[in-house]
């Protein structure tokens, strides 16, 4: 089974499509957003360390989500093959990964920014369950409401105009070295992501088929 990771600027639909490939490719999703939150909310000592940086709204350093990356990557069902998402962010956390794990796929997702502000800001996010929607591509059901559980959908702070430009910013700044290294080693294929959510998954194992180059 494969060891996939997925890459791309926010809102770009890795979130959206990282479940269900994991679940067609029967290995496990992991999301170093979701392992961090789960690590808190378990009360963990890696848990109870990165809470004092994510209550303080600072980010959780480097270090730290590597030992709760390395702990989930350590299970069985991780052992065979996984669907990583939201790691590495940077050329130093990639050359970190590949001394810890193999990774055989890099699926790049490219848009161009315009429609990444765009999707951004018409993204909204459930306070409980942390599904996402977006008002253009992916509204819910019932406007304003989880499909899930129904609680009031949010905007996030990060998601308004300015902060997304900030957002983008920072990751052009820190990627572009990190496509360069999957680029080197022939991992890194891309996959154009503008479209529907059932398009870019078209796309998504289409690029799962193609060789390495």
């Amino acid at each position: 089974m494969p060891r996939i990771v997925l890459l791309g600027p926010p809102g770009v639909g890795k979130g959206t499509q990282a479940g269900p490939l994991a679940k067609t490719l029967g290995v496990p999703h992991l999301s170093t957003g979701e392992l961090l939150r789960a690590a808190v909310a378990g009360g963990t000592p890696l848990g109870r360390e990165a809470d004092v940086y994510m209550r303080a709204g600072r980010l959780v350093p480097d270090e730290l989500v590597l030992h709760i990356l390395t702990e989930r990557l350590e299970e069985p069902d991780a052992r065979p093959g996984f669907v990583l998402d939201g790691y590495p962010r940077n050329r130093s956390q990639a050359e970190t990964l590949a001394r810890l794990v193999p990774v055989d796929i890099v699926l790049f997702f490219e848009l161009p920014e315009h429609a990444l502000i765009e999707r951004l800001t018409l993204r909204r996010s459930c306070p409980t369950c942390g599904r996402l929607y977006n008002l253009a591509t992916l509204p819910p059901k019932v406007p304003g409401r989880c499909d899930e559980d129904g609680s009031p959908l949010l905007q996030r702070s990060d998601d308004a105009p300015e902060a997304v430009r900030t957002r983008l910013r920072t990751y052009r700044e820190q990627t572009e070295p990190l496509l360069e290294f999957y680029r080197s080693t022939g991992q890194l294929r891309s996959i154009d992501a503008s479209g529907t959510t059932t398009e870019v998954g078209h796309r998504l194992r289409e690029a799962l088929d193609r060789p390495n180059p």
